[in-house]
């Protein structure tokens, strides 16, 4: 009989350690997959490609503005900032955005992310500047991947702030 229950915790004890490796290794697989999502944001905005970034956006997201206490669809928000796309693809400006994260929750098919983004742009007379801001996102899993569906753009932040998250090879917070 306590042949059987040392026997029987150990095997419980190995069913656990395997439990707990598989859930580490989807989680890895997952922020894998949300690393690639940002950085195929960042690459439609550095190249100015509209239709690269509408399609990271779900039909229905919503933006969330905290410095302009509102909120709205992010198709209007598209509609808004496709000339900015334009101006970049063209030449006429430069812009970037990069990632950092505090805090990455989810599963396999949700996540919320929180964090700064570094949204850096030039200017008419070509000088850059930059906007450092607080942001959350909550994002789905469909079968066209990951899609954002609600952006929340709480706050400005600091660049010390934006210091003290680290960067990843992803440029995200581990």
């Amino acid at each position: 009989m306590k042949t059987s229950l040392i026997c029987l915790s150990f095997f419980l004890l190995l069913a656990y350690g395997k439990q707990k490796a598989f859930a580490a290794q989807e989680e890895k697989v997952r922020l894998a997959e949300l690393d690639a999502y940002w950085v195929e944001v960042s690459r439609a905005v550095s190249e100015g490609d509209f239709e690269g970034y509408k399609a990271t956006c779900h039909e229905k997201g919503v933006l969330v503005s905290g410095t302009k206490n509102t909120s709205y669809p992010l198709s209007e928000a598209l509609t808004r900032w496709e000339k900015d796309f334009t101006a970049t693809k063209s030449g006429k400006i430069k812009a970037r955005v990069e990632f950092r994260f505090s805090q990455r929750l989810g599963d396999e098919t949700t996540a919320h992310e929180t964090g700064i983004f570094l949204y850096s742009f030039t200017d008419p007379e070509g000088r850059w500047k930059e906007e450092h801001v607080h942001f959350q996102a909550l994002l789905l899993k469909g079968k066209q991947g990951w899609k954002i569906m609600m952006e929340y753009q709480k706050s400005k932040a600091k660049k010390v702030e934006w210091d003290g998250l680290v960067k990843t090879e992803q440029g995200g917070l581990r």
